[in-house]
């Protein structure tokens, strides 16, 4: 498993504010890049709406996740809009539980 891989499990643990759901499986983290040299790491992250009254909160609990893994020194989170959020960037784990809350 790469380092980029294993980040993306650790932010399995960040929950949406408004779902109970994760980033990652909300399909809202579009890309991780890890930087060997000195520890950084960028995020692309997105959100089901611009409008996402807990959009810092959870580009916080993002960055703080990820600065409690041993090999990352700091992280910049980007939040993107291209291409927009849609459905089709839950992961199946996603969908299958928004389903079973009659949200899907």
């Amino acid at each position: 498993m790469t380092v980029e891989e294993r980040l993306l499990e650790a932010l399995h643990d960040v929950e949406d504010a408004e779902l109970p759901l994760d980033v990652v499986d909300l399909g809202l983290i579009y890309g991780i890049r890890y930087r060997e040299g000195d520890g950084h790491v960028d995020v692309d992250m997105t959100f089901t709406a611009m409008g996402c009254p807990a959009m810092d909160y959870m580009v916080h609990d993002v960055r703080e996740r990820l600065l409690r893994e041993a090999e990352v020194a700091s992280v910049q989170v980007t939040v993107v809009w291209d291409p927009p959020w849609d459905q089709t960037r839950l992961t199946s784990r996603g969908s299958a539980a928004l389903a079973t809350w009659g949200i899907v």
